[in-house]
Order: C-alpha cells, then sequence, then structure tokens
C-alpha cells in the first residue's frame, strides 16, 4: 500500500484518522501501532513477523544496554558496549540476509567460486529504514542520549509508525521520544499537515509520475536507437522524476505526522541548487546523510585522524551509501562516484571550478545527472552504453518518447523545473506580498491552491495506470 493509492487515500486513511481520533489519548500509541502493522502487513503478509520480532528484539536489547551501561560506570567493565554490538550485528544480519545475500551470491558465483543455491528471496518493504531507526535507537541509548523504552508498544509505534515506514524519512528515536509520551495535534496544525501531505501527493502524481513517464520511453529503447538529445531528455526527466517521487513522499509522510502531532525534520532542501556535491548531500535526503554521518563517518574517525583516513572514511561511507539504496554494483558506482567528487573538493579546498557560481551549478547538474544513469539503469554495460549515448554525440535515433511531449507533459516538467529552486517559492510568496493580502486572505488563497491541487492530483490518479514508487523497496 503507498500513499498515492486509492485504497490508502479513500479507506486506510480516513479510518485510522477517524479512530485515532476517537479512542483517548492513553490508546493512541496502541492504535497506531495496530494501524502500522495492519499498513505493512497488507503489502507483505507474514513478512510483519520480522517487524515485530525487530520491535522485542530491539526493545530487550535497549533495556539491557541501559542496565549495563549504568553498571560499567562502577565497574568499568564494557558490557553494555557488547550488548550494543550483539544488537548492531544481528540488525545488519537480518538486513544483509533480505536484501544482499541473493546479490553476494551472484557476485561471488561470478568469480567462478561455486556456492549453495540459497533459492528466492523476497526483500520486505522498508527494511533498510526500519533498520537504521532501530540501530540509531540503540546507539543512543549506549551513549546516554536517550533512556531505553520500558513500554513496548511506545517503541513498536516508534520502529512501525506507517507514515515513515517504507520510504522515510528516517526518525531518530530522539527526535520523537518526548513526542511518544505526549503530543496534542491543534486544529491549524492538523491543516498544516493535510496541506503538506496534499503538496506532496500533487508533486507524486502530477510531477514525478509524468516525468517518470517520459523518462521510461527513454530508458526502455534499445541504446542503438538512442540520440544524445534523447537521451539527455530521458536522464533530466529521470532527475526530476527521482526528486519529485521522494521528495513528494516525504512531505507527504511530515504531513500525516503532523496529523498525528509527530514533528518530522525535514529531509529535502532544494539539492538541485548546490554548488558542490558535499552541499547536495546536505540537501538530498537529509536524513539518511545526516544518519551516515553521525552513526559511520564520525565513529569511524571522520577527518580526525589525517588526510588519508579522511579520505578512507568518506569513500567507505559512499560505498555504503550506495549499497543502502540496492543490492547491485550499479548502485555502488553510483555511490562511489559521488564519494569520489568529495574527495576531489576537498583535494582542491575551494569551491569546484572555483569561476563562478553559474559553473559551480553545472558541474554539480553534471555530476548527479551522470551519476543518476547507473541508479536508473540496471547493469553496467548498459549504464556504461548510455553514457557513451550521453557523450558521443549521434543525431538519429528513435523519436518515439517525443510523441508523448503534449501541452499538459511540458507544463508539468516546466512547473517541476520551477519549483526544483527556491525562487520558484519566491515568488509565490512575492506575488502575495504585491497584493497586499491580509492574512487571512492569503491563507484563503492558499487553501483553495491546495483544493485545486488536491483535484488535479485526483483526476491524474483516476486517469493513469502509471503510478510507480522509486524508493518503494529501499
Amino acid at each position: 500500500m503507498v500513499f498515492s493509492s486509492t485504497v490508502f487515500l479513500f479507506l486506510f486513511l480516513p479510518i485510522v484518522l477517524l479512530g485515532y481520533y476517537l479512542i483517548g489519548k492513553s490508546l493512541r500509541n496502541p492504535f497506531l501501532l495496530f494501524a502500522s502493522l495492519f499498513f505493512y502487513a497488507w503489502g507483505e503478509g507474514l513478512l510483519v513477523l520480522l517487524m515485530l520480532g525487530s520491535i522485542v528484539f530491539n526493545y530487550f536489547i535497549g533495556l539491557q544496554i541501559e542496565k549495563k551501561r549504568f553498571k560499567d560506570i562502577k565497574t568499568g567493565k564494557g558490557e553494555a558496549y557488547l550488548w550494543l554490538i550483539s544488537g548492531v550485528l544481528i540488525n545488519l544480519a537480518s538486513l544483509i540476509y533480505f536484501k544482499y545475500a541473493l546479490f553476494i551470491r551472484e557476485s561471488i558465483t561470478a568469480m567462478g567460486i561455486p556456492v549453495i543455491d540459497i533459492g528466492n528471496i523476497e526483500l520486505p518493504i522498508g527494511i533498510s529504514f526500519f533498520t537504521f531507526q532501530s540501530l540509531s535507537y540503540l546507539v543512543d541509548v549506549y551513549r546516554g542520549e536517550v533512556r531505553a523504552q520500558r513500554n513496548l508498544l511506545d517503541l513498536g509505534t516508534y520502529i512501525a509508525l506507517f507514515p515513515q515506514l517504507i520510504a522515510g524519512p528516517i526518525i531518530r528515536y530522539h527526535d520523537i521520544a518526548k513526542q511518544l509520551k505526549r503530543r496534542s495535534v491543534t486544529g491549524a496544525s492538523f491543516l498544516e499537515g493535510m496541506n503538506r501531505f496534499i503538496l506532496g501527493l500533487a508533486r507524486k502524481l502530477l510531477i514525478a509520475n509524468n516525468a517518470g513517464f517520459l523518462a521510461d520511453q527513454v530508458f526502455n529503447l534499445p541504446h542503438e536507437q538512442l540520440s544524445t538529445p534523447i537521451s539527455w531528455l530521458g536522464v533530466l526527466c529521470y532527475a526530476l522524476q527521482i526528486y519529485y517521487d521522494f521528495a513528494g513522499y516525504s512531505d507527504m509522510a511530515i504531513g500525516l505526522g503532523k496529523m498525528f502531532g509527530f514533528d518530522f525534520l525535514e529531509n529535502f532542501n532544494f539539492p538541485y541548487i548546490s554548488k558542490s556535491i558535499r552541499e547536495f548531500w546536505r540537501r538530498w535526503h537529509i536524513s539518511l546523510s545526516s544518519w551516515f554521518r553521525d552513526y559511520l563517518y564520525i565513529p569511524l574517525g571522520g577527518n580526525r585522524n589525517g588526510t588519508f583516513l579522511t579520505y578512507l572514511n568518506l569513500g567507505f561511507v559512499f560505498f555504503v551509501t550506495g549499497l543502502w539504496h540496492g543490492a547491485s554494483w550499479n548502485f555502488v558506482i553510483w555511490g562511489l562516484f559521488h564519494g569520489f567528487f568529495m574527495v576531489v573538493e576537498r583535494l582542491v579546498k575551494v569551491k569546484p571550478f572555483f569561476l563562478s557560481t553559474f559553473l559551480s551549478h553545472v558541474y554539480v547538474l553534471l555530476v548527479v545527472c551522470v551519476a543518476w544513469v547507473f541508479f536508473r539503469v540496471e547493469t553496467l554495460s548498459g549504464a556504461f552504453s548510455f553514457l557513451k549515448r550521453m557523450f558521443v554525440y549521434w543525431g538519429d535515433g528513435s523519436m518515439r518518447p517525443l510523441l508523448f511531449l503534449d501541452p499538459f507533459m511540458i507544463s508539468m516538467l516546466a512547473i517541476g523545473m520551477f519549483f526544483s529552486i527556491p525562487n520558484g517559492v519566491r515568488m509565490i510568496k512575492k506575488l502575495f506580498s504585491l497584493l497586499n493580502l491580509s492574512n487571512q486572505q492569503q491563507q484563503i488563497l492558499s487553501y483553495s491552491g491546495t483544493l485545486i491541487l488536491l483535484l488535479f492530483s485526483m483526476m491524474q490518479l483516476a486517469r493513469a495506470t502509471y503510478n510507480p514508487f522509486i524508493y518503494f523497496r529501499f
């Protein structure tokens, strides 16, 4: 079940919201936990048992870490650390088995080494997200940043919370620990959440889906039928698709959180305006990049142990970042490609190309778009073949993708490019100020715009059969 489906919008969400506000406050976490487990089981069936096992396991390990941590302070022994390592390893073992076992087997087999057949392994949705949330909980307990959760249902609500369960953002326990105990929703905050959800839904259905449909027409062409202009059109459409797909989903998750009284941190901040790859990762999938910074890069030593180890740490972090996105060498190369330019930027110690802000933007967009080819194409040979068409001019090719560039498609792509930069948002605010509207009039205009977006989104949902979600299985 995804947020941009009729089942979720017209059945699941209304029932859950109604039930949530009808029951007493003391029962809201158990109710949310039940609803989240049902949401997960809808698409995963018995794999919901994995989720339940994760909740119970991390609840027990968290209590042991805290108990031994206080004991360690007195005795000087490291029992809490042993419990932490055990918890981390078992969480990672589950992730590696379900997500990477087949990839590891295929990679070993490709080297000519015989490996036993492990059959087909179904990948549970959202396993990367809820595993990372569990790991951050255990580490934060070990560091003494939070107390271990003594209510199993509250911890279960944190790990399984459906608004961010299948595609993030990655929520750290210390950010919502107090909200799990006490939270309230005002009429204003509920409306804010609803507006944010509708905005995300529109970004997903109107921009991401249309950009993705055109991108698919290009990437599905045999590479010998690709011309250079068409290949660039496909990459640019995919860049819009993945941004609005994931940022739209994050908007929906943040909006849903507000409807239930939670404040989730922002996950995107106009990444395509970045002037360096380092800045790009401060703006793109912020919850993931900050997670790797705080729970992997800094514990590895960060930049504290000399230049060589700093670059080694960066390379390893981006290797893992690539693997986190998918069990494929294409994802690994995608991550290392970004990591390479992070190292280069540190080496030159100035802004990339240091000629102008404009060229810095061009540099970042070029690097990011080239990297998206590895993200989108399923094989390495296919990715390199596609890149060859991008950079070695080829004029002949299929014009079939251009058949889909009707006025509506062109409008959606133009709107997507316009609102991928903050100037687009500023212009809307500037228009409000020029009209000299009162706060009440601005609210009425804003809600009217939201209603129009909702109507267009429902029309798109009703007429289209194309509704993919890129991050659904990450």
